[in-house]
């Protein structure tokens, strides 16, 4: 039976207070708790426990007519997931409708979006405004020492040690790693430092600070990162511009110290990844070093 006066408000916020505990980023939290907010929604009035592994998948299939990615449905589908998961954790649900749904089978065979070594002093150059010093030091380090957005997002004062050329990252699954500052990237660390915004709130320790006096926040680094890679591309037809983004400088950094010779288990722990399959996803090859490759081999024709 429906109930179109039902609450879901004690779920949500008991799902809020797990992900806290647990260790989600902010970033995290607000992105789950807006895709379970959208499923709850489609339940138009069902209650939890009659929901069923039929509504899921209902869900999901509407999102996807909708016209969105496959990516962006598996991340639903694993809000979701983790929504159930959350409240038998917390013994207000006795079952897990979204668990054994299949993800959505992604591109694995694109070509990857990164640049390269050649590439990236280019872009740079690209970084324009008042705030220059600071841009510029967000993107080496996700070019140069492979941050995540999140992660120079979360960066505090304390963690940037002068004197060990070292900086401790807060990443995925609530793990700390020091990371060496390469001489280059501390220079322009302890320039965006000597010209940092001064924080609306005294006690503010984040070592990026917006124009507006707060800690830049993941939207705003995006949005630095969208506006630079367009004037980058400015000089092409739009046709021929590639979809870069933030994150796309943390792949160009695993790829490029691959292509150094880097061992991919130091690459892993560059890059704060749990597993090493996931650091494989950076072992591509261009075109152009197929093309190498094969030019090498001599054909003999038979006459």
């Amino acid at each position: 039976m429906v109930d179109m006066n039902v609450s879901y408000e004690e779920y949500t916020d008991a799902f809020l207070i797990w992900m806290k505990d647990v260790g989600y980023t902010v970033h995290t939290q607000k992105s789950y708790l807006g895709d379970v907010s959208q499923f709850l929604d489609s339940l138009v009035g069902k209650k939890l426990e009659q929901v069923k592994k039929i509504h899921v998948m209902s869900y999901l299939s509407s999102v996807r007519e909708k016209g969105v990615s496959d990516n962006t449905r598996n991340r639903k589908h694993a809000a979701v997931n983790c929504f159930f998961k959350a409240l038998m954790e917390l013994e207000m649900a006795a079952s897990n409708p979204a668990g054994g749904i299949k993800k959505s089978k992604t591109e694995k065979n694109r070509t990857p979006v990164y640049l390269d070594e050649q590439q990236m002093p280019r872009f740079l150059e690209s970084v324009e405004g008042k705030y220059r010093s600071r841009n510029v030091a967000v993107f080496l380090l996700m070019a140069y020492m492979g941050l995540r957005v999140g992660e120079v997002h979360t960066l505090n004062l304390n963690d940037y040690n002068r004197e060990r050329h070292t900086l401790d990252v807060f990443g995925k699954g609530r793990k700390w790693r020091t990371l060496p500052v390469p001489a280059a990237v501390g220079v322009m660390l302890d320039r965006a430092i000597q010209e940092r915004i001064t924080p609306w709130r005294k006690k503010e320790d984040a070592l990026f600070i917006s124009q507006k006096g707060q800690r830049l926040s993941i939207r705003n680094i995006q949005q630095i990162a969208a506006e630079t890679f367009a004037r980058y591309q400015s000089d092409l037809p739009k046709h021929q511009r590639i979809p870069y983004s933030s994150h796309k400088l943390r792949h160009s950094f695993a790829t490029m110290l691959l292509r150094k010779g880097a061992d991919l288990r130091t690459v892993q722990e560059l890059l704060g990844h749990s597993s090493i399959q996931t650091t494989t996803v950076y072992t591509h090859v261009t075109s152009r070093e197929k093309e190498e490759a094969i030019s090498r081999l001599e054909v003999v024709l038979p006459f």
